[in-house]
């Protein structure tokens, strides 16, 4: 018998936050995401430009996790994109992007994302998934893993 899945995204809360902080950990040992491990994990997954911060559950569990901010006053970024790393290649980082062009498209606001040009397989999914590339700019950041940043638009909503 074919055991059926119930997927969920949903508005974080607080009572998330120690959960998508475990998960974050899992995701940065696995690939190395974020670059650089944050001194506040919680607090990065935190923050006040956010215009909203969802979970992607599955059956109830947590598997993904997504932000959009603001950027001025006509446009949305994508930030701390991540699922877990044992649920990756199942739809669900595509099913929250398109979750986020579906609310930034609601509030009539251009959707971008920023990735470090690494070789982890986030910059072929943005593209894979419609996203076009629209400039780089050189970062110090990144150490080894990365030097420069890749701005993303998102795809036109159909």
């Amino acid at each position: 018998m074919l055991k059926m899945t119930s997927t969920l995204i949903r508005a974080r809360t607080a009572a998330d936050l120690d959960a998508c902080v475990r998960l974050l950990a899992e995701v940065h040992k696995n690939s190395a995401y974020p670059v650089n491990w944050p001194a506040d994990p919680a607090g990065w997954l935190s923050p006040e430009e956010a215009l909203g911060c969802w979970v992607l559950t599955v059956d109830g569990e947590l598997a993904g996790h997504l932000i959009v901010t603001a950027e001025g006053t006509d446009t949305a970024l994508v930030e701390r994109l991540f699922v877990d790393p044992r649920r990756t290649r199942a739809g669900f980082g595509r099913r929250l992007l398109e979750f986020a062009i579906d609310f930034a498209a609601e509030r009539g606001l251009r959707l971008v994302l920023d990735v470090v040009d690494k070789p982890d397989g986030a910059v072929d999914f943005y593209r894979r998934t419609g996203w076009r590339e629209a400039g780089r700019i050189p970062i110090d950041w990144g150490g080894a893993e990365a030097s420069e940043m890749i701005r993303f638009e998102a795809p036109a909503k159909a």
